[in-house]
């Protein structure tokens, strides 16, 4: 696993079934045999997906009595959100030149085609 968190999280998020994990704790805590419904696959490789998500700080397990509820952990996410903000903003901005450019080409040709009538 990588070292730093936001290589952890990626990591983590790069699997279809972490991430399907993801999307049904957060309609609320899951046992591990709860999440594995889905799917068609071990025990075993279940558990190997949620530790990749526990070590990544995406997912905490509790423990009250034999039953182990899994919860999301949605501070990795946001630290992913902040990260993705910056890049967003960028492209934004060059949406908003593209649309200033543009708008300034349909002004010269509206010009163009009056003028020469």
């Amino acid at each position: 696993m990588p070292d730093d968190p936001l290589s952890a999280t990626f990591s983590a998020l790069a699997d279809p079934t972490r991430r399907a994990i993801l999307a049904r704790l957060a309609q609320g805590e899951a046992t591990v045999t709860e999440l594995a419904e889905p799917f068609d696959m071990s025990m075993p490789a279940i558990s190997k997906h949620l530790k990749v998500l526990e070590r990544a700080g995406l997912i905490e397990r509790g423990r009250e009595a034999q039953w182990r509820p899994c919860r999301l952990q949605a501070e990795p996410l946001r630290r992913v959100d902040d990260w993705v903000e910056q890049y967003r903003r960028h492209w934004e901005e060059r949406f908003d030149r593209l649309d200033v450019y543009l708008k300034q080409l349909q002004a010269r040709e509206k010009n163009d085609d009056g003028s020469g009538e």
